[in-house]
């Protein structure tokens, strides 16, 4: 997500990273670690978090795409086939 996100921010994509920690200290410590510098939300309620139950989270991570309305778009995208979406999207 990192190096997505280096690669595509400046052409309009931006990400809210949702957190299913519990420990706030060590949610912290890995943003800090990852060198997450976008959005990042969290209840610190592990998997009772309200936003992974509204999106129907299974597992983690789970990439979600949205457009500028909320509309979902593609969801459970990785690797490639995600970067592949986001530079298809964004060139639109």
């Amino acid at each position: 997500m990192v190096a997505l996100y280096k690669d595509f921010h400046s052409k309009g994509l931006n990400i809210i990273g949702v957190s299913l920690d519990k420990d706030a200290a060590k949610w912290k410590e890995a943003i800090a670690k990852d060198k997450l510098v976008w959005t990042q939300v969290s209840h610190l309620k592990y998997w009772d978090e309200p936003i992974a139950a509204q999106y129907q989270v299974q597992v983690i991570p789970a990439p979600f795409i949205l457009d500028a309305s909320g509309k979902l778009i593609a969801k459970d995208l990785k690797g490639e086939a995600l970067r592949a979406k986001i530079a298809e999207l964004l060139s639109k």
